[in-house]
């Protein structure tokens, strides 16, 4: 919330709890707040599990990489339109309203999907889903930013992202106990509907931002929750700001008007609030071309891609790395408030490059020595079991594993009976060849081939997400509930939101088609490519918020940031912008 400029102090965990164990009411809110964090987690890990057996129900899924993706990043395109319009909702409903409709909407999406007949029914409820994507993931962690003191923010806005990612962990565990259940993917998908029930019962009996209170007139609603999260001696500052800062804001829309567009236009007029953007797009957009959500929404895929071709093996080892995901997490609420926000994303972004470029390394070993595919081995099938462009090569000799897979979407590679690393067969992929390979205690792969660095790059897609999750994980949202004059919070928040699921579309809308076009190695490659753009621009334009009141913050961008070397502390800029 808001405060008199005070010099930044180097907040500690432990302060965290302190502050806490006095008000209790201020976890209450975090938590209950935090529930989006989950909604948003579950939604993102559940999708990678049940799109396996989606696959294996809707033959039109498993033939076309396109519906596969589309399946999977419908969530997203409802998200940017749920995050177009969070920020207008968040200033015109409040907070509180926000939530609970993107509770609705979540829940209408979980029994859709649950009840689905066809794949376009599966997308539809998607849409649902991903507008209350949207909503909740600008809404939760600003609700929390501003029933927050300044000095425990960061760790109370990564709460947030700590339920984000036990979400994620709760998802993949639900997805194995139901994978040999009887409709398995629908349980997986309507089980989501139960967090946003919770959540919206809830916010019934909490309050409103007291920020958005104060804004509208309702003074004494606003001091009550104040006095609820601040010690009795702070509460008459806290008001003074805000009376402060709704004066400001109500001068500016006598100006620009209050209309989402106006509100838009002024944003990027104002130097302060287009250096925010800056910062907070850049590091939104960088969160996501990092690839986290390829690895979010394809967990299990890129585990088979590595060699592990049982669904139920693809989901358990993709629990450990989302498990390492909520570990990362606690780093970060431990680290964010003491050694500042833009650190954490340089170090994390350094860890993030070199681990996709491992996993590039990996996987071109992997393709170069994939068992290669044998004419007796297809013809012990059948000759009409056998891939038809395999029939069709003019040096079928030359073939190995991933020769055969990035042939055709018809052709699928069934493993050596006596050692999967031995030479296999190129064999047409439909029900009744896969049932053939298994019959014979086979191994049936559709996405990898048989790998001995498997093993080894899961270990380093777990390094990955723990480099991934104390900095890019969580920081982007704590940047961006922050960075922002407060007459300007819900439209910049939604601005940067808009970007980071746009970004998120691209990533996720062509990442098994990058797989098939560049291979595994290609494509890992080209996020570090990415990543190391993103690096470049968070060390340009992100500037250090640890610690800082609002008004601080709004006084540093004014004058304008200039990056030093080292993370050493931040200069004052020259802006030309």
């Amino acid at each position: 919330m808001e405060g008199g400029v005070t010099k930044p102090d180097k907040t500690e965990f432990s302060e965290c709890f302190r502050i806490i164990w006095g008000k209790p009411y201020i976890m209450l809110l975090a938590l209950s707040a935090g529930i989006g964090g989950l909604l948003f987690g579950y939604d993102t890990g559940v999708i990678s599990g049940a799109s396996l057996y989606i696959r294996d129900d809707f033959q039109e899924v498993e033939r076309h990489t396109w519906l596969q993706e589309t399946i999977v990043s419908t969530a997203v395109a409802g998200a940017i339109i749920g995050a177009a319009f969070g920020g207008w909702m968040n200033d015109r409903f409040g907070r509180k309203k926000s939530i609970m409709c993107a509770d609705l909407l979540f829940m209408i999406g979980s029994i859709v999907m649950a009840l689905a007949p066809n794949p376009w029914v599966i997308i539809t409820g998607r849409l649902f889903v991903g507008l209350g994507v949207g909503i909740v993931s600008m809404t939760s962690p600003l609700y929390i930013s501003e029933a927050s003191p300044a000095r425990i923010r960061g760790a109370l806005v990564s709460t947030n992202g700590l339920l984000l990612t036990g979400g994620q962990f709760l998802s993949y565990l639900i997805n194995l106990a139901f994978a040999k259940t009887r409709g398995n993917w629908r349980w997986m998908l309507g089980i989501a509907g139960v967090p946003p029930l919770v959540q919206f019962i809830l916010m019934c009996f909490l309050p409103e931002s007291p920020r958005w209170l104060y804004g509208q007139n309702r003074i004494k609603e606003a001091t009550e929750i104040l006095e609820k999260i601040y010690p009795a001696n702070e509460v008459e500052q806290e008001l003074k700001s805000l009376q402060l800062s709704i004066e400001t804001q109500k001068e500016d829309e006598k100006s620009t008007g209050d209309g989402p567009f106006s509100k838009i236009k002024s944003a990027f007029g104002n130097k302060i609030v287009r250096r925010g953007l800056y910062a907070g797009i850049t590091v939104q957009v960088a969160q996501q071309f990092v690839g986290i959500n390829t690895v979010m929404y394809y967990s299990p895929t890129i585990v088979q891609l590595a060699g592990f071709a049982s669904n139920r093996t693809a989901l358990a080892l993709s629990l450990i790395t989302t498990g390492l995901n909520s570990i990362g997490t606690v780093f970060s609420m431990l680290f964010v408030d003491r050694f500042g926000r833009r650190r954490l994303m340089i170090i994390s972004m350094i860890g993030i490059i070199v681990c996709l470029v491992v996993l590039s390394i990996m996987f071109f070993q992997a393709s170069i020595h994939a068992p290669i595919v044998s004419v007796i081995e297809s013809n012990h099938f059948g000759v009409n079991s056998t891939c038809f462009d395999f029939k069709m090569a003019s040096s079928p000799a030359s073939w190995n594993c991933m020769t055969c897979l990035r042939a055709s979407s018809d052709c699928a590679f069934c493993a050596n009976g006596q050692n999967i690393y031995n030479a296999g067969a190129c064999l047409v992929a439909d029900t009744v060849t896969r049932a053939t390979c298994r019959a014979q205690h086979r191994t049936w792969y559709t996405y990898g081939c048989p790998s001995k660095f498997g093993i080894l790059t899961v270990l380093v897609l777990g390094l990955y997400i723990l480099c991934y999750a104390p900095g890019m994980g969580t920081v982007p949202w704590i940047v961006n509930s922050e960075i922002y004059p407060l007459r300007y919070r819900g439209t910049g928040g939604g601005i940067a939101a808009v970007s980071n699921w746009v970004s998120n579309l691209i990533v996720s809308e062509t990442f098994l088609t990058l797989t098939e076009a560049l291979g595994s190695a290609g494509t890992f490659l080209l996020f570090a490519a990415f990543s190391s753009a993103g690096l470049v621009a968070i060390f340009f334009l992100v500037p250090e918020t640890k610690g800082l009141q609002f008004e601080e913050v709004e006084k540093m961008l004014e004058k304008g940031y200039r990056p030093k070397l080292c993370c050493s502390k931040e200069g004052e800029i020259k802006s030309t912008s």
